[in-house]
C-alpha cells in the first residue's frame, strides 16, 4: 500500500488545482480565481497555494515540454484535470522545497479526492520519472540541439515569440540583457501604491518611497490595510502607469479640460484628475463598458467635492460625444495585448497568440485617431499602452499623420535608460516597473 492511498488532499494543495482548473477550462484569471479558492485557508496555507498557483501557471509551457517527455501518451490524449495535476506536481519537484515523496504522493492524494482512484497509477509513475532530473538538466536535455532562442524560451518560461517580440522591442540586445529581461518577467512584483494628489500623502502610504514617481510606495502586506488605501485616497498602481500621467501632466499644452480616453478601471483616471485640479482643470474620464465606468467613477470619488471635480462617462472612445479639439491633454492608454504585465498575470504568456496582436491593431489605430481628433489645436495626447510589441506601439503610431511626436523622455528626466528614439519604454528588468510604453504628441494648430 503506498503512503499515499489512505492519504487526504491538502486545503492548499486543493485550492491551487481548482485554481488551475478554472484557468484552463474557464479562461480565468489565476489571481482572480484564488482569491475565491483560498478565501479561509491560513496564512501558511494561503502562501503555499499562491506560489504552487502562481508558479505552476508562469512555467506551464516548460511542464508540458517535460510531460511530454517522460509520457508515453501525446499530452493532448489527456484528459486536462490529469494534465493540471501533473503540472501542479511537477512545479513542486522542479521548482519548490517540497521532498520528492511528498511533491508525488501529496499529488496522488490530490488526484484520488479530485479525479479518482483509476488514474492514481499513471500521476504517480509520470511524477516519479519527472524527479529524475532538476529543472535546469531537464532543459539542457531538451534544448540539447535547439535553436539558442528556442532553448531561451524554454529556460526562461516564455512562448518563443514572445521572446522574439522582446529581443525586437529592446533594440536586438544581447544574449544577457534579453535573459535578464524575461527573467526579471518571471519575479512576483511588490506592490506598488499610489496616492490620490491633494488628498493624501506618500509618507501615509509606509513602506519604501518609489525610486522615480514622487507619487508612489512599495509596500509588503495587504494593500487594504493602509488606511489612505482603504478610504479612498490612495490606490494600488503601477509605477510605470504613475510616470506615464506624470509625464502628460509635464508637457505644455493650451488651457482646458483633460480627457482620459479609456479610463477603466480608474487608478490612472485617479491620479490624472488630481494633476489637472492642481493645474486649475478637470478630467473627463470616459470608458466603454458600464461596470468598469463604474469602478473608474469609484476611484475619483475622493475628488467630488472639489470645484473642479472630474466626470466619469459611459462612451465608447472610437465613436465620442463630445466634439472635436474640446480637451488640452489626452490620455489613450489604449486596450493591449498586455505583454507589458506578464509578472502580475502568470497565465496570460501562454493565453495569448500572435493573432492577439493583429486583433487589436485596428482597435488601437481608431483610438490613438480618436484621442488626436479630440486635442484642441496645440493639445497633447499621450499614446500608452502595457506592451512593448512593436506593432502595439510604434506600429500604431506609425499611423499618426501630421502630429508632433515629442521627446517623451524629456519630461521624465528622473528615469534612466528609458529612451528608444523619441519614445518612452519602461522595462522590469531595468526600472522594476511593468513594461509601459510611452509616446507624446502634439495636435498641430495652435
Amino acid at each position: 500500500m503506498s503512503r499515499s492511498a489512505g492519504r487526504r488532499a491538502d486545503p492548499a494543495r486543493r485550492a491551487a488545482y481548482r485554481v488551475l482548473r478554472r484557468v484552463s477550462d474557464e479562461d480565468a484569471y489565476a489571481n482572480l480565481a484564488l482569491a475565491h479558492e483560498a478565501a479561509g485557508l491560513s496564512p501558511r496555507d494561503a502562501a503555499f497555494a499562491t506560489e504552487l498557483t502562481f508558479g505552476t501557471c508562469r512555467a506551464l509551457g516548460t511542464y508540458d515540454a517535460i510531460l511530454q517527455a517522460v509520457s508515453k501518451r501525446p499530452l493532448a490524449e489527456l484528459d486536462p484535470p490529469v494534465l493540471d495535476l501533473l503540472r501542479l506536481g511537477s512545479h513542486q519537484l522542479l521548482a519548490m522545497r517540497v521532498p520528492q515523496h511528498a511533491a508525488v504522493d501529496s499529488t496522488v492524494a490530490l488526484a484520488k479526492a479530485e479525479v479518482g482512484p483509476r488514474i492514481t497509477g499513471f500521476v504517480n509513475a509520470v511524477l516519479r520519472k519527472v524527479a529524475g532530473d532538476s529543472l535546469a538538466g531537464w532543459v539542457d536535455w531538451l534544448t540539447a540541439d535547439a535553436d539558442p532562442r528556442d532553448a531561451l524560451a524554454l529556460a526562461t518560461q516564455h512562448p518563443r515569440w514572445i521572446v522574439d517580440a522582446w529581443a525586437d522591442a529592446l533594440g536586438q540586445p544581447g544574449e544577457a540583457e534579453l535573459r535578464a529581461a524575461l527573467e526579471a518577467d518571471n519575479r512576483a512584483p511588490v506592490n506598488h501604491l499610489v496616492v490620490r494628489p491633494g488628498l493624501a500623502a506618500v509618507s501615509e502610504l509606509g513602506g519604501e518611497p518609489a525610486r522615480y514617481s514622487p507619487f508612489g510606495a512599495y509596500a509588503s502586506g495587504a494593500p487594504g490595510g493602509v488606511p489612505a488605501v482603504a478610504e479612498g485616497r490612495a490606490g494600488v498602481q503601477d509605477e510605470g502607469s504613475q510616470l506615464v500621467a506624470l509625464a502628460l501632466s509635464r508637457v505644455a499644452a493650451p488651457s482646458g479640460p483633460w480627457l482620459d480616453l479609456c479610463a477603466g478601471p480608474g487608478g490612472k483616471a485617479a491620479l490624472l484628475a488630481g494633476l489637472a485640479i492642481e493645474a486649475g482643470t478637470r478630467l473627463v474620464a470616459g470608458e466603454l463598458q458600464p461596470h468598469r465606468a463604474r469602478l473608474v467613477a469609484q476611484n475619483l470619488a475622493g475628488y467630488a467635492t472639489d470645484a473642479n471635480a472630474p466626470v466619469a462617462l459611459v462612451a465608447d472612445g472610437t465613436r465620442p460625444g463630445w466634439a472635436p479639439g474640446s480637451f488640452a491633454k489626452v490620455m489613450a492608454d489604449v486596450p493591449c495585448s498586455g505583454l507589458g504585465a506578464l509578472r502580475r498575470r502568470p497565465e496570460a504568456r501562454w493565453r495569448r497568440q500572435p493573432s492577439d496582436i493583429d486583433d487589436l491593431a485596428g482597435l488601437q489605430i481608431a483610438l490613438l485617431h480618436s484621442a488626436l481628433a479630440a486635442a484642441a489645436p496645440g493639445g497633447v495626447v499621450a499614446y500608452v499602452t502595457c506592451s512593448p510589441h512593436l506593432d502595439e506601439t510604434r506600429g500604431v503610431l506609425a499611423t499618426a499623420g501630421e502630429a508632433e511626436i515629442l521627446p517623451a523622455a524629456d519630461y521624465l528626466p528622473e528615469v534612466p535608460d528609458a529612451a528608444v528614439g523619441d519614445f518612452v519604454q519602461l522595462w522590469p528588468h531595468r526600472h522594476g516597473t511593468d513594461a509601459m510604453f510611452l509616446a507624446l504628441l502634439r495636435v498641430g494648430g495652435g
